[in-house]
């Protein structure tokens, strides 16, 4: 029996019926992605970066910070959870009562062994293709944290920091938001 070259991608309306189940559920390019519940080290490093980006952004009134699970809908196929998000005030208006109708000006997702090769090339080539401006990778077993900026051609890494080189988080974003990464991996 041959495969259909050209199978029914998922949607948002599909997303939908996905029964809630306690574990993490994304559409990727109309392919559904299932991950169990992060560790505890995953989720310390996800509340650390969403309070102190969290406490930057609304000090300054810059916008708004979530952190997973939030739904954001990158295009009809597209429906991510990224583990935490950053929308300038200028753009709040893609911030609907259920969803992010819209890419996130930042983007960040904190690698797990289920997650990693999902966060470092389809979620890269997807934001990359879809319009994040700034992508976020964070590994909090190597401590480090890669940085990817919107290019002519897409999303390119500028910064690959260390928490053992005294690194900090810095983005052109948010002026002045300086974070050691050396605080996030503690």
């Amino acid at each position: 029996m041959a495969s259909d070259p050209n199978p029914q991608k998922l949607t948002y309306a599909d997303y939908l019926l996905i029964p809630e189940d306690g574990k993490r559920h994304e559409i990727i390019d109309g392919e559904h992605f299932v991950a169990p519940a992060p560790t505890l080290r995953h989720q310390r490093v996800v509340f650390e970066l969403g309070r102190r980006l969290g406490n930057f952004v609304v000090r300054r009134k810059l916008g708004q910070v979530y952190s997973s699970p939030v739904d954001v809908l990158l295009s009809r196929t597209d429906v991510l959870q990224p583990d935490v998000l950053y929308i300038s005030r200028e753009r709040l208006g893609i911030a609907t009562e259920n969803n992010l109708n819209g890419p996130p000006d930042l983007v960040v997702e904190v690698l797990s062994d289920s997650t990693r090769r999902r966060d470092e090339v389809l979620k890269l080539h997807r934001y990359s293709e879809l319009g994040v401006p700034e992508y976020w990778i964070l590994d909090p077993v190597r401590r480090i944290a890669k940085l990817y900026r919107q290019g002519e051609n897409g999303l390119r890494l500028v910064a690959e920091l260390s928490a053992e080189a005294g690194d900090v988080l810095t983005t052109p974003l948010l002026s002045g938001l300086k974070i050691p990464l050396r605080t996030l991996f503690e």
